[in-house]
């Protein structure tokens, strides 16, 4: 599933690809569960037709295509959902289920394995009445930069173990299994320590861990492990940097010991016997 550096680099590459560009025509041949709230395929065609990507940002895990001074395109990946540049002549996937194409600058597409990656278009005074959880959301360590003693204060009172909180979107936005199971080798932390008991020197080192880890993971262009690609069909670069994720009985890449596994309510974890 693509997390945080995956979408932030989704969203690095779309702002420069196809910002300025104005939509075709739009072609949808997946299901409509594609386009939750439309009540047909035409009438999100008839939405984006004609509209100007004005830009694209990100908000937590969500793409926002901005179309002028009323709507946006909201884009949710979902666990298993892409967006990837193509031109007309590129065969389809098949697990395509929305092509926009361009007057000028060949096609986006949206693909998906599952049934979860969804495209709408709303009024922007709307947003956060479809998307509520929006206003909840945690730090963003691309984002949001912050002191590591604001970082303390938030885990203050908190009695969550640090690996629910990493996990926890109203906490920290957009880690997943793969990244928070290497924020927490990085800081040589247990994933069962609760939040409220680390000391001083290890809150520095568990922020540390998040900031280093998101923005190393961005600089290699992030992580194919989970089988996510780039929206011009490429693997990242981080998996050859990824210490225990995935390497279930090897040793983590910086040789202090071998990568255990554990199943944490029904998700497996990795970590070394030395995070404490």
């Amino acid at each position: 599933m693509a997390e945080l550096p995956e979408i932030e680099i989704a969203r690095r590459d779309l702002d420069k690809e196809i910002t300025g560009r104005r939509v075709k025509t739009v072609d949808v041949p997946g299901t409509k569960k594609a386009l939750p709230a439309m009540r047909s395929k035409q009438q999100f065609a008839d939405l984006l037709e004609g509209k100007k990507v004005m830009s694209v940002s990100r908000d937590g895990t969500l793409l926002l295509f901005d179309l002028g001074p009323d709507e946006v395109m909201v884009a949710h990946f979902g666990a298993t959902g892409s967006l990837r540049r193509a031109t007309s002549r590129t065969p389809q996937d098949p697990d395509t289920k929305v092509v926009l194409t361009f007057t000028k600058g060949g096609q986006l597409r949206l693909l998906d394995s599952g049934a979860e990656a969804t495209l709408r278009v709303i009024a922007k005074n709307r947003y956060h009445k479809v998307f509520p959880d929006q206003g909840d959301l945690g730090f963003d360590p691309v984002d949001m930069p912050m002191p590591w003693t604001d970082f303390a204060l938030m885990l203050r009172g908190r009695s969550d173990t640090i690996r629910d909180l990493l996990l926890d979107q109203t906490f920290v936005v957009g880690l997943g299994p793969m990244y928070s199971d290497e924020v927490l080798h990085a800081a040589r932390l247990s994933h069962a320590r609760v939040a409220s008991e680390l000391n001083t020197q290890e809150v520095r080192r568990l922020y540390r861990a998040i900031v280093e880890t998101v923005h190393n993971s961005i600089k290699y262009r992030g992580s194919g492990t989970s089988g996510h690609l780039d929206i011009f069909g490429k693997s990242g670069g981080f998996d050859a940097y990824l210490e225990v994720f995935g390497r279930a009985g090897e040793r983590c890449r910086n040789g202090r010991g071998d990568v255990l596994t554990t199943v944490i309510r029904g998700v497996t974890h990795h970590y070394c016997d030395y995070q404490v």
